[in-house]
């Protein structure tokens, strides 16, 4: 809601001109939100506890702790066990939203309640106001933006479980949009929301072709899942063209709805336009593609921050450095945080603007970019409010929300670059503790090395030892997939006696791995096909001894080293791969289920 509690429902130049008040209100638009989130939510269990019936600001300050998901787990698990909301919010609570974060192998879930989704819907009316600022005339062609819903589940409450952008797909505020020449989307509502990805990649696929000289931008939400569409085109193109020839959509889109909602755009038989994608996907390289498929892309769009940075050469390569890639805003199940002012600046220099009427946001100052441990006690007078951050300093961000998360920490490391008007600007760094990530997933260190340590152990029984082991998040492949670099010592005293390494125990090693993995990982892996199986690299004895040498060469102590548990591209990724033996991949999907 707004400071005088309207709707969120802003577009064009009224957006502009609320926003710049908004930024330079930042300070009593942030006090004003803590007084509603604490005049909502103060009568709930959790938060009474610690405020006894005080509406003051300083109370909240002074006496509500800052906590990890693992603090307000148990009370949001008693919601979702059939308990009454009030158990931390002062509204119902509508659904519970999956984050890609990991608690116990577990997805975290976000409490949500029903304005929320007035405030996703208000972020997005934004994003076009913005753009068009930079690049005009979008509203004289269409959006070819690549959406997908992913697996939800009911709680033993009845609420629905879901990723943030399932639930505002499946929402009113999407589906039955008022038409607006400023988001005219090439794909039809049915293929965006139909569970089957293939029948969904497909349709949606077809229909950007079919409109393809009125697209004027394309992307995805994740350039993950923009580089798999491409994959997806290059197994696919053939079938497509033929549709797209004969003017009848593929007998393997069985989707009623789909099919229903696509005869509404494959309308006649275009044998014109057969032959143009033809002569373009069967040239020798792909280089370049969209730019040749879609000429009048203006820019493609995708999150292309933290992890997702990986993706940037390969869209590159696909658009031959000719189309701007464009990072819109900054979002996470607990609550949307913000947008890039400046949309046209190169992915790794986005900074994002915070919106104050979002949530309240607060911010733990952090030496030097060093991330402080979960564990960690964070005094509460260490806080630093919106406004109070210094331009260089790095911070990780805490939020308190209308759907009762208080003094939550997000785990994002933030650095201040910047200032609009009263607000900071912020260049996202990294999730806290973070190794692997393809897609959506995050494995941290701790879930790493527990599922080495289970899947190690078959070695074992066959007279091997792991000695080191490393990782890597390879995304030359596509999908892209984990890998592991193992070192591995046979122990047996008699030589002669040792079973060699084979390939069904180490591939058993890879599902080991695979199914001892966090949820999102395995759903990942098992039901939306996003990352690839698996690998483990068998590296020569003295591989790890040698990597050590070669990151002591580059500066590092030796009196503290300790082996990366992960690797990036570089000297230090090229001496791995220079010493694998062998490669094994695991040969069946991770156990998953809803």
């Amino acid at each position: 809601m707004g400071m005088d509690g309207k709707k969120l429902e802003y577009k064009g130049e009224d957006a502009l001109r609320e926003l710049e008040e908004l930024t330079i209100k930042a300070k009593e638009v942030q006090d004003s939100i803590l007084k509603e989130i604490i005049t909502r939510n103060g009568a709930s269990e959790y938060l009474n506890k610690y405020m006894q019936g005080s509406i003051d600001l300083l109370t909240f300050k002074t006496r509500v702790p800052v906590i990890t998901y693992e603090e307000i787990q148990p009370y949001i698990q008693r919601i979702v066990n059939g308990e009454d909301s009030s158990i931390i919010s002062g509204h119902q609570i509508t659904e519970m939203l999956m984050s890609s974060g990991t608690s116990c192998g577990e997805p975290k879930l976000m409490p949500s309640i029903a304005e929320d989704l007035d405030r996703r819907t208000y972020l997005y009316n934004l994003i076009m106001p913005i753009m068009n600022k930079h690049i005009p005339d979008l509203d004289k062609g269409k959006a070819m933006y690549l959406l997908f819903i992913k697996a939800e589940k009911q709680t033993p409450s009845g609420l629905p479980a879901r990723p943030v952008l399932t639930s505002y797909y499946k929402s009113p505020h999407f589906q039955t949009r008022t038409h607006d020449p400023f988001n005219d989307y090439t794909s039809p509502n049915e293929a965006i929301l139909c569970p089957d990805r293939d029948q969904s990649m497909y349709c949606q696929l077809l229909a950007g072709l079919i409109h393809r000289q009125c697209v004027l931008r394309l992307g995805a939400v994740f350039a993950s899942a923009l580089l798999r569409s491409i994959s997806f085109l290059e197994k696919n193109w053939i079938d497509l063209c033929r549709d797209i020839r004969i003017g009848h959509l593929n007998k393997s889109i069985t989707d009623p709805n789909l099919r229903a909602a696509m005869s509404k755009i494959i309308t006649s038989q275009d044998p014109q336009l057969a032959d143009e994608l033809e002569a373009i996907c069967s040239l020798r390289t792909w280089k370049g593609i969209i730019c040749k498929l879609w000429p009048r892309v203006k820019y493609i769009e995708a999150v292309l921050t933290g992890s997702m940075a990986q993706y940037i050469p390969a869209l590159e390569f696909y658009s031959e450095g000719k189309i701007p890639l464009v990072c819109t805003m900054y979002a996470s199940s607990e609550c949307y945080f913000g947008v890039n002012l400046n949309p046209l600046s190169y992915p790794t220099e986005v900074s994002y603007t915070l919106l104050p009427n979002m949530a309240y946001f607060e911010f733990i100052p952090l030496e030097n970019g060093l991330q402080p441990n979960n564990e960690e006690k964070i005094e509460q007078d260490k806080l630093v409010a919106l406004v109070d951050v210094k331009l260089w300093c790095y911070y990780e961000l805490v939020v308190t929300t209308f759907a009762g998360l208080c003094r939550h920490r997000v785990g994002d490391i933030l650095l201040v670059t910047g200032f609009y008007n009263s607000v900071p600007q912020f260049k996202f760094i990294c999730r806290r503790n973070i190794l692997l990530s393809i897609d959506t997933d995050k494995t941290n260190e701790e879930e790493l090395h527990k599922s080495v340590t289970a899947s190690k152990k078959l070695l074992e029984a066959y007279d091997q030892l792991l000695t080191e082991y490393t990782s890597h998040a390879d995304t030359s492949t596509t999908p892209g997939h984990y890998v592991l670099f193992w070192e591995i010592t046979n122990t047996s005293t008699e030589l002669s006696l040792a079973t060699p390494l084979n390939a069904e125990l180490l591939q058993n090693c890879c599902q080991v791995l695979e199914d001892s993995l966090g949820y999102v990982y395995r759903c990942c892996r098992s039901h939306d096909k996003s990352i690839g199986p698996l690998e483990i690299r068998v590296v020569e004895e003295g591989t790890f001894e040698a990597l050590m040498d070669l990151i002591i060469s580059q500066g590092g102590s030796i009196n503290q080293y300790k082996t990366p548990r992960y690797i990036e591209q570089g000297q230090a990724l090229e001496l791995l791969n220079s010493r694998v033996k062998d490669r094994f991949f695991s040969s069946r999907d991770p156990v998953w289920s809803l």
